[in-house]
């Protein structure tokens, strides 16, 4: 588990807590709010918990279509390969999954890293 993503779940789990403990000093209909509001905290977590890979992997998705146009016009004549992180595999939690890498079949040995955006695209690094 990434420490970003302790620090979701412990930060979820406090503000449970503390409306389940605010709940508990208040009578009747309003006590069975925040239980109920507890219970949909819990279960908006849960969704957004499930859901965050796989719209990581439609930005990425959306992302490298741009790219691959933009390299397309850039570099007609160049043949490329484009990679990306494999964020949902253990090990790669720590990169970050936005960074694309290009490897241009004439230079097998630099990995050029791309950042794009609705409008830009950006060049941010490159390994040899």
């Amino acid at each position: 588990m990434h420490p970003s993503e302790l620090i979701e779940i412990i930060f979820v789990g406090v503000t449970i807590a503390a409306i389940i403990v605010i709940s508990l000093f208040l009578k009747g209909r309003w006590r069975k709010v925040g239980w109920s509001l507890a219970f949909g905290v819990l279960v908006a977590f849960a969704i957004f918990y499930t859901a965050r890979p796989y719209w990581i992997d439609v930005q990425i998705d959306q992302k490298v279509v741009l790219l691959e146009s933009y390299l397309e016009q850039q570099f007609p004549d160049e043949v490329w390969t484009i990679t990306t992180v494999p964020h949902r595999k253990n090990g790669y939690k720590h990169l970050n999954p936005y960074y694309i890498g290009v490897v241009f079949e004439d230079e097998p040995d630099v990995t050029y890293h791309y950042w794009v955006e609705k409008d830009n695209i950006y060049q941010i690094s490159y390994l040899r």
